[in-house]
């Protein structure tokens, strides 16, 4: 999972596809913002779905999404659309992520409206049911407080049937679990331990429950910090702290990551993802904040990729 905002190259988005493929990592997702998350205004972000329907021409194999595209940025018929098209270019490789959104800054910079926590809950809500709409068979209606469609058949549909994967991102709250019992085909939550993961899979398989479905997978995206052993962590430490303007040194910078990170070498690391299993997380998006490091790729790919299970 990279943070396309930081600014993220096409180039380097060539690279890091290329790195995937070679080695066996499954997917690539990449946040939707159009701002650094950082606060440094002299990181460019290309668009999210823009950049994945280019990677889907060049590329295989690697499955492409976002994690997760805000429902203020685009009209629902706009993104569902867009997401069509790049499923179409990839020959059905691309997952849709979508949330609230939550970085007022860009919001103001872009002129796009930042209601409250409340309102952009409703009009997610809606936008989820507007964009399966979409992608299923036949014309559909739709009318709702925010947008209202009449008898449309968007073609054409989408290869994945019956349509892409749509993964909810939030934080385990009890609305933004009841909505992805009812309307989503995953629900992604960030920067979680193990044990609030076990807590938030038995809350989600109640809401699913609740909605009469069979329970949806739980998938985690957290900071990833590795090395073949700790003197590889260290360095990597090192140029992670640096780039985020850190001046501790690599040991303090380790020592301060939050517990929900997988920081530690790759045998470590090994553990904590066996710990997020057992919890009941199904996969997990890690997210490589050093986009350039091309090696890292490469050890994800070979301890846990398609390769590895060969």
């Amino acid at each position: 999972m990279i943070e396309g905002q930081e600014d993220v190259t096409w180039e380097d988005w060539r690279a890091l596809a290329r790195a995937c493929e070679e080695h066996g990592v499954e997917s690539l997702f990449r946040s939707d913002h159009y701002l650094s998350v950082e606060g440094r205004g002299d990181r460019g972000s290309l668009d999210a779905w823009a950049t994945i329907a280019a990677l889907a021409a060049v590329t295989s194999t690697v499955r492409l999404g976002t994690l997760v595209s805000p429902a203020t940025f685009r009209h629902p018929s706009e993104l569902a659309k867009v997401v069509a098209t790049a499923d179409r270019v990839s020959g059905g490789r691309v997952e849709l992520g979508m949330g609230t959104g939550w970085l007022e800054a860009e919001h103001e910079a872009y002129g796009f409206p930042f209601p409250p926590l409340g309102e952009r809950m409703d009009v997610l809500e809606e936008q989820l049911q507007v964009v399966a709409g979409h992608w299923a068979d036949g014309p559909f209606s739709f009318h709702g407080r925010h947008y209202a469609i009449d008898e449309l058949d968007a073609l054409p549909k989408p290869v994945q049937r019956p349509g892409p994967p749509l993964i909810m991102g939030g934080s385990g709250g009890p609305r933004s679990l009841r909505l992805a019992a009812r309307h989503a085909d995953e629900y992604n939550t960030v920067y979680k331990t193990a044990a609030e993961c076990a807590e938030m899979r038995r809350n989600l398989d109640e809401a699913c429950r609740r909605e009469g479905r069979v329970p949806i997978p739980l998938s985690l995206m957290t900071g990833w910090l590795a090395g073949e052993d700790r003197a590889a962590l260290l360095e990597r430490a090192g140029k992670l702290a640096e780039r985020r303007g850190h001046d501790g040194g690599a040991e303090s910078f380790l020592a301060e990551l939050p517990e929900s990170w997988l920081a530690g070498t790759l045998d470590e690391l090994t553990a904590s993802l066996g710990e997020l299993s057992s919890a009941g997380v199904e996969r997990v998006m890690l997210q490589h904040l050093l986009h350039r490091d091309l090696d890292a790729v490469e050890e994800i790919g070979r301890r846990w990729g398609r390769a590895s299970t060969r």
